[in-house]
């Protein structure tokens, strides 16, 4: 039976590069922000590649719950790269029920200074930390127990100890090979990676942790402040991974 793993982040973290990083396990298969679609329907965004995107993927929620809980899967690992802000209050998590789910949070001032710089400014509601908040709170209720929440920081600091951390809390193997992989794009890629992903399509690996240097704008700033106290809750929840 394949086990099926849901990661929950927000945008501007560094979601790409952990898909790349479990991608690149010998018994793992991804899946690329599934609710994209869905999202740019429902909310009308003019995302970069807005109607490549709608072409793309099935828009229905339901439709790709479905698949996600109940689709063929070949390997004994899928990974899910779910986006916060692609879920509304109110969407039905009973597809969820039989994923095994984890969350990757990061400081709000380093997301909205990261999305700033690609879209120009941001919105509470598109950095994702208050649904993430509330995901968190609805998902462990309804897997009866705690989480796995890791910081982007410390899996930069020490990516071994990171990801073994983690394969740990989700009950898999680590595998050395989640520690570097092959520069390129991937058929896995959404549609909108030429938009996206120029960064992590260099790389081969996490990059090194370097402190950010963080100049917001006072509405910036505002969003940042407003998403603390969500970013606090879950990362009062978080394991921290020993150093190895």
């Amino acid at each position: 039976m394949t086990k099926r793993i849901a990661m929950w982040s927000g945008p501007r973290n560094i979601s790409t590069a952990m898909m790349r990083s479990f991608e690149n396990r010998a018994d793992c298969s991804v899946v690329d922000e599934p609710f994209y679609a869905y999202y740019l329907k429902r909310t009308g965004d003019d995302h970069p590649g807005r109607d490549e995107v709608l072409v793309s993927q099935n828009n229905s929620y339901q439709a790709v719950a479905d698949e996600l809980a109940h689709g063929d899967v070949v390997t004994p690992v899928q990974y899910q790269k779910h986006m916060t802000h692609h879920w509304f209050e109110g969407d039905d998590l009973d597809w969820a029920t039989e994923l095994t789910h984890c969350f990757l949070i990061r400081d709000p001032r380093e997301i909205v200074a990261s999305y700033a710089r690609v879209r120009g400014e941001c919105s509470l509601e598109e950095i994702g930390v208050v649904q993430q908040a509330k995901l968190y709170q609805l998902l462990c209720e309804q897997q009866g127990r705690a989480l796995p929440v890791v910081d982007t920081n410390e899996i930069l600091k020490n990516p071994r100890a990171g990801i073994a951390s983690l394969c740990n809390q989700l009950e898999i193997p680590f595998d050395e090979g989640m520690l570097a992989w092959p520069a390129g794009k991937r058929d896995t890629d959404g549609v909108w990676a030429p938009y996206w992903y120029r960064s992590v399509e260099a790389s081969t690996g996490f990059k090194p942790y370097a402190p950010m240097n963080i100049e917001l704008s006072d509405t910036l700033a505002d969003v940042a402040e407003q998403a603390m106290h969500y970013y606090n809750i879950m990362a009062s929840r978080k394991q921290v991974a020993p150093t190895v």
